[in-house]
């Protein structure tokens, strides 16, 4: 089962914070969630810490 992020990112098409939920990925040793925001649905992602 994949890991679940629940926090807020920048949008950068609505140029604000929004609250999303997306899906956990790690790539090069870095972990990034990936959403989509849930006003105008442009894709979202949030760098967090190293794995």
């Amino acid at each position: 089962m994949a890991e679940t992020y629940e926090g807020d990112a920048y949008c950068v098409k609505c140029k604000e914070k929004r609250e999303f939920t997306g899906e956990v990925v790690e790539t090069n040793g870095r972990r990034m969630a990936k959403g989509i925001c849930p006003v105008c649905g442009t894709k979202m992602n949030r760098i967090l810490g190293k794995a």
